[in-house]
């Protein structure tokens, strides 16, 4: 089981929040409550009620590793679709700012009241990791309730989960990464996600940052549908628990002096270092030991990715766009300009 405590940097000038609570419940996720024992006894609540899981529409079978051949193929053509895409919304943005200041372009925009103008304003107050979180949590919001509706149920289980008997199987590992059953579940995985999105945007970028995102929750499902099928396992994974280990991968590999904190007990610092280390040990002894209450496979997978994009893709993949820009550029240009 995952370390289920919630850090903080000790660093003022990086207020992240670290936590290590598995994201990826097996097929029943009340059994995320009955694992949080001292979760209940902080808050003094009792157990949660949540609607009883579709376990009609799941599809079980013997998964030969041949099948595996197509879900790799999409990870790498998704993989490169997606980084660039990035590169394309990263030069499209350069381009707007650029003429606006050349043309000295100011907007003519109506004075807004009453509510929208303070969505306006707290809008304007976010930073770039928060701009780009709120959007993610919101998607993940809008997966969460349309999984309380019974006439969507069966759709949700065929392409919002991800399992290698699944007729679907490749859009699947994307769409599952904004997939939650449990609101525990959904809550655990956007606070983690909230307290390092500032500080991965600003080391990243907002493109590179949400290519870094969607490809580590991809790359996590394969990985995570790859030890299944080996251990010949018949279950579902759903959540962002994947793609948000990529960052975090990224982030403590990028900032390995950074010190964290049990939030509750500050006392105890430890760097990043040896905090992602301790979660990648008890995660690989997950899989050793076939622990299926969590995802340990995807947990490894997505970390992993995000530790090989600091040390390798950022600087031999990412700092290399410069054909990918210059290809978009020549076809930006209009016909017979120089």
């Amino acid at each position: 089981m995952a370390i289920r405590s919630f850090l903080y940097s000790g660093d003022t000038l990086c207020k992240c929040i670290f936590t290590t609570a598995q994201l990826k419940p097996k097929l029943h996720t009340l059994e995320i409550y009955k694992q949080t024992r001292n979760f209940r006894k902080f808050t003094g609540k009792t157990k949660v009620s949540e609607p009883s899981f579709p376990n009609d529409y799941i599809e079980k079978g013997p998964v030969h590793f041949s099948r595996m051949w197509k879900p790799f193929a999409f990870t790498i053509m998704f993989s490169g679709a997606t980084f660039v895409a990035a590169a394309i919304w990263e030069y499209e943005h350069i381009r707007e700012k650029t003429y606006r200041m050349i043309n000295h372009y100011k907007q003519l925009r109506i004075h807004k009241t009453g509510w929208r103008h303070e969505m306006e304003i707290w809008w304007k107050n976010l930073n770039e990791g928060e701009k780009i979180f709120v959007p993610i949590c919101f998607l993940n919001v809008i997966v969460f309730v349309a999984w309380r509706f019974p006439i969507s149920q069966r759709i949700m289980v065929q392409y919002f989960c991800t399992t290698p008997a699944a007729r679907a199987i490749c859009w699947p590992m994307l769409l599952s990464s904004f997939s939650h059953y449990s609101f525990l579940h959904l809550a655990t995985n956007m606070y983690v996600l909230h307290s390092f999105s500032s500080l991965a945007v600003t080391a990243l970028g907002k493109e590179q940052f949400v290519a870094l995102y969607l490809t580590s929750g991809v790359v996590s499902n394969f990985v995570s549908n790859l030890y299944k099928v080996a251990l010949g396992v018949q279950s579902l994974s759903l959540g962002a628990s994947g793609a948000v280990m990529g960052i975090l991968g990224f982030v403590c590999t990028q900032f390995p002096d950074t010190y964290l904190a049990i939030i509750f007990l500050p006392m105890y610092k430890f760097t990043a270092s040896t905090g992602i280390k301790a979660v990648m040990g008890l995660d690989i002894l997950g899989c050793l030991l076939r622990w299926q209450y969590f995802d340990h496979a995807a947990h490894l997978g997505g970390v992993l990715f995000g530790m090989f994009w600091q040390a390798w893709g950022n600087s031999n993949i990412w700092q290399n766009r410069i054909s990918v820009l210059t290809f978009w550029h020549d076809l930006r240009k209009p016909p017979g300009s120089h």
